[in-house]
């Protein structure tokens, strides 16, 4: 798995209990998800289909920071199945594991379009 993204727990991310707010680390994981399909599919039309069970295995706290990892699980004909894990940083311990994130590859109208892709890609190797 590769940890693309860093996120610092501030006051406002945090839940009546002072731990990170699950809402908010969804939001930061969906945007992750979409982040990384349309680098993938080279198209800024994606859109979430579907989330896995979401497995919260530990809390953040304030001031920790986490890192968010994608993994490509498999390419469809106008999707991308994603596995995610979030964990701390610091201390390496897993806070969230979702096995299945589908993102759908969009259209100018707004339907799927098939893409194309059979495998990852990285950005590097479209410059060569």
């Amino acid at each position: 798995m590769r940890f693309h993204t860093r996120k610092w727990v501030k006051p406002e991310d945090l839940n009546p209990n002072g731990t990170l707010f699950g809402g908010r680390l969804l939001e930061w994981i969906d945007e992750e998800a979409a982040l990384y399909t349309i680098i993938q599919l080279e198209n800024q039309k994606v859109v979430t289909k579907y989330m896995s069970e979401i497995d919260f295995r530990a809390s953040a706290r304030e001031g920790d920071i986490i890192e968010i990892g994608i993994e490509v699980v498999k390419f469809g004909t106008a999707s991308l199945t994603l596995s995610c894990e979030v964990r701390n940083k610091m201390t390496r311990e897993t806070i969230i594991t979702i096995s299945n994130i589908v993102m759908v590859n969009l259209d100018t109208d707004g339907k799927p379009k098939p893409h194309g892709k059979t495998h990852i890609e990285y950005v590097a190797d479209r410059l060569e």
